[in-house]
């Protein structure tokens, strides 16, 4: 949200915040879920509060800080850099934020600095997770593409997202495409605030400036 509009009601966290002046390298990011969450929350795209999903079947939970990137729609330009994908999801675009201390909280915005993706397929729509590490941590912050990360948290993050949805007895609907750096990841970004503009047009704030 920008420092110079001043609202009196909590913004809505998908339409009311901001992509971030610093994008697509760092970008602002809503966290719905902790590495400690073992509930799968969501946020309620009506009413802009932290949801339940579903509780996590398996045992395994997030390896990074997972949530979305404000002003941001996974539509058409989104799927195009997806091969194989029958579109978009129509969700904000997912990103998972690396951090060296503990963040045990949900429901808060940071800033984001970005260094790749991973490209996923869910039931044949495009759902990219963008990869990034919290903008001034002491111990990632210098690090600006993915393949600076170590490969295991990598690994643990591709098995994660290959894996929450599965259900025994049925076929894993999830297909991860493989990894990508920051200029792809860019592209998806930029793509992603395409579609929100196409599904939703400029933000209200916008479209209140005085023409010239």
């Amino acid at each position: 949200m920008s420092d110079n509009n001043f609202s009196r009601w909590r913004p809505h966290p998908w339409h009311g915040l901001d992509v971030g002046a610093d994008a697509p390298r760092i970008v602002n990011a809503y966290i719905e879920i902790t590495p400690f969450d073992a509930i799968k929350y969501e946020i309620d795209k009506a009413t802009g509060y932290l949801r339940v999903d579903r509780p996590q079947r398996s045992s395994s939970h997030p390896p990074a800080l997972y949530g979305f990137v404000p002003q941001t729609y996974c539509g058409a330009r989104v799927a195009k850099l997806a091969p194989g994908s029958s579109g978009g999801d129509g969700d904000p675009l997912d990103i998972c934020v690396v951090s060296e201390r503990p963040i045990e909280r949900s429901e808060v915005l940071l800033r984001a600095r970005v260094v790749g993706g991973i490209q996923l397929i869910d039931r044949g729509e495009a759902d990219d997770k963008i990869i990034a590490v919290l903008e001034g941590d002491y111990v990632w912050d210098n690090v600006t593409e993915i393949t600076a990360l170590p490969p295991v948290l990598v690994e643990r993050l591709e098995h994660y997202f290959s894996t929450y949805k599965m259900v025994p007895g049925q076929p894993n609907k999830m297909q991860i495409v493989g990894t990508y750096g920051y200029e792809h990841a860019a592209a998806v970004i930029e793509a992603s605030r395409g579609d929100y503009l196409d599904k939703f047009g400029p933000p209200a704030a916008d479209r209140r400036q005085p023409r010239s």
